[in-house]
This record gives structure tokens, C-alpha cells and sequence, in this order.
């Protein structure tokens, strides 16, 4: 009787355990899948092209954008990604990197930035984009994460962030901090980083400007957080428009420290 007794607690204690262990083993499967793949990411491509577009002349002034400043400086790309957004005191305003590479392309190479605003993704000047922001950051890959939060309009976009991160609507009354304001959370197979912190807040926030798998396209974080909100039935959002860019700079402050891997690789 003893014996029995024994073996049916082993048992239960296995199948309490199993869930555990095949959440883990799915994770670690993933993360296999994704080192594999890494070898040949096909970022390494848009980041070639990212490079010969910053150094070609193009734009009615036929100008490069080696005299652009983001945040290092004119012309100083390593180093500027981990400290974007940020704000810049020729436009007044907190930019990322695409809506200040819009400022630049406007301003030195005379391309017309409401136009480009308004391609939709994976189109012409959007693709100049995509691939100037996977260049951009890739040289700052492995460097911390420390945008600054000197300037008064940094702090307040910090704070307008955090209040659109947690902010409810849409038809499904959904949040960014529906999926992501918590630990361990997972839809399907993947996994949900909790952006509020770190490691969570570094890796995700580190991880875009992205190549994806599963449509063969560079993402960048504009496109990556306009889907996010075309998934919470969001209004869509203006390219570069202040709710992303202090969207951003929430979940790029909460990430400090965290390791930049840009352009990573997704599904």
C-alpha cells in the first residue's frame, strides 16, 4: 500500500512539473531556432544598403547624410542608436531615429519629409528608411542602452509614454500593457517581454529596428509599433508622430543597461 501510495505522488508530482518543462523546452527551442538562423540574417543586407545610402549623394540637392546629427554630432553614428530618442534643439522636439533621419534627409539632401511620412512601409523612400535604420543600428550592436532624460521634453515624453503604454481603448480594450506589462506572458509560442523593465524592457526595445521571418520584410520600431496598435484596433498613427516617439522613449528609458542587438532577427 505503501508503495502505491509513493508512486502515485511521484506521478502527480511529474505531471505537475510537465507543463513547466515543456514551457521551457519551447522557449529554449525558439531561441535555438532563432541562433540558427542568426548566422545569415538577412539584416546584414538592408544594413549594406543602410551604409551606401548614408555616403551616396541623392535628393534634389544631390547630398549625402554625412553631415547628419544624431545626438553624437554631425555625421557620428556609433553610439547614437543607444541614445535614441532624444531631443534635439534645431527642431524643438524629441525625434528617434527615423523621424530624425525624415529632418536630415529634409534638411541636407532637400527630400520632402511629409511625403515620405506618408508612404506606406516597404515603399520607396520607406525602404531608404528601413535600411538606414538597420545600418544606424548595427554600429552601436552590444552597447548599452542610456537615453538621456536631461531636457524638460524628454521627461515629459517619458511620462506621456508611460501613461500610452498603459492607456486602454480600442475594441477590444486592449493596452500595450496587456501583452507586455508583466512577467512571463506568451501568445501562441512567443514570448511577451514585460517593457516595463528590465532584462524585459531591453531586450525588446533592443531587438527593433528587425528582420522578419515571416514576411520577409525589415521592420523598423515605427512599423513595429504601428502593428502593435493596428493589433490593439488603434487609430493609425502618423509616421514619426509624438505618441510613438514617447512610446519610445518609455520603454528605451525603462530598458537602461540593457544590451542593444539591432537588427535582430524575429519570426
Amino acid at each position: 500500500m505503501r508503495t502505491t501510495t509513493l508512486l502515485i505522488a511521484a506521478v502527480l508530482t511529474a505531471m505537475a512539473a510537465a507543463p513547466v518543462a515543456a514551457q521551457k523546452s519551447t522557449a529554449e527551442g525558439i531561441a535555438e531556432y532563432r541562433a540558427m538562423l542568426a548566422d545569415g540574417n538577412p539584416a546584414e543586407l538592408f544594413e549594406a544598403k543602410g551604409e551606401e545610402l548614408w555616403k551616396r549623394k541623392r535628393g534634389p540637392r544631390n547630398e549625402t547624410l554625412e553631415k547628419c546629427d544624431l545626438g553624437k554630432g554631425p555625421g557620428v553614428v556609433k553610439g547614437a542608436f543607444v541614445e535614441l530618442p532624444r531631443y534635439f534643439s534645431d527642431t524643438k522636439r524629441v525625434q528617434d531615429m527615423e523621424s530624425r533621419l525624415l529632418t536630415c534627409m529634409e534638411t541636407l539632401q532637400g527630400f520632402n519629409s511629409a511625403e515620405i511620412a506618408k508612404t506606406p512601409f516597404g515603399k520607396d523612400e520607406q525602404n531608404s528608411l528601413a535600411a538606414l535604420a538597420a545600418w544606424i543600428s548595427a554600429e552601436s550592436r552590444g552597447m548599452k542602452f542610456n537615453l538621456p532624460q536631461d531636457h524638460p521634453q524628454e521627461k515629459i515624453m517619458f511620462e506621456v509614454g508611460k501613461r500610452l503604454f498603459f492607456t486602454r481603448g480600442g475594441s477590444h480594450d486592449f493596452a500595450c500593457a496587456s501583452c507586455h506589462g508583466v512577467d512571463d506572458k506568451r501568445i501562441r509560442l512567443q514570448e511577451l517581454p514585460n517593457l516595463t523593465k528590465n532584462p524585459g524592457a531591453g531586450n525588446g526595445f533592443g531587438a527593433w529596428p528587425a528582420y522578419r521571418v515571416s514576411n520577409g520584410q525589415m521592420w523598423s520600431m515605427q512599423l513595429r509599433l504601428n502593428d502593435c496598435l493596428r493589433q490593439q484596433r488603434f487609430p493609425y498613427p502618423l509616421f514619426g508622430s509624438d505618441a510613438t516617439i514617447a512610446l519610445g522613449v518609455y520603454m528605451g528609458v525603462n530598458g537602461k543597461g540593457g544590451e542593444s542587438i539591432a537588427p535582430a532577427l524575429k519570426r
